[in-house]
């Protein structure tokens, strides 16, 4: 959900790690990719709309575990500034299998698996996640900030 008066969209994501790959999405027409999930729509809990996202998106049941971290994160967007907050967390997709080719229900997004020790070449963005998903796993409860749009905390 984005909130219009302030422009900054909150956004669930999951860290769904198997047999040393990490499940990953992105639009059909874009070469950059990012971890799975959506927006946290009013009156959700963060791991609730995580869940729903996986639902809606790949038909599949999953849980979402442990909060990771946090990403606030700016860019430029069609010329103009655009901000997130993603809220990171474990994410259990049981009958995901890296071993198959995970289908999605959507038209505009495809899901895929990566190697996980690779991530840095899989083109993720917000691009810290790569460096702070190794930390986050090993240590859940990190934070950053990525982007030149953010005001305050130089």
């Amino acid at each position: 959900m984005m909130d219009e008066e302030t422009g900054v969209e909150v956004l669930a994501r999951g860290v769904c790690v198997k047999a040393g790959q990490i499940l990953l999405c992105k639009s059909r027409t874009a070469t950059i990719c990012y971890l799975p999930g959506g927006h946290v729509e009013f009156r959700e809990t963060a791991r609730y709309a995580l869940e729903r996202e996986i639902r809606e998106e790949m038909g599949l049941s999953s849980r979402a575990g442990a909060f990771l971290g946090c990403c606030e994160h700016s860019f430029i967007q069609k010329g103009r500034p655009h901000a997130e907050i993603n809220l990171v967390f474990g994410l259990d997709v049981p009958d995901a299998d890296p071993a198959q080719v995970p289908v999605s229900r959507e038209d505009w997004i495809e899901f895929f698996w990566w190697p996980i020790g690779r991530l840095r070449e899989a083109h993720l963005e917000p691009a810290p996640f790569c460096e702070a998903l190794e930390t986050w796993l090993r240590q859940p409860g990190g934070h950053f900030v990525s982007g030149k749009e953010w005001i305050g905390d130089d």
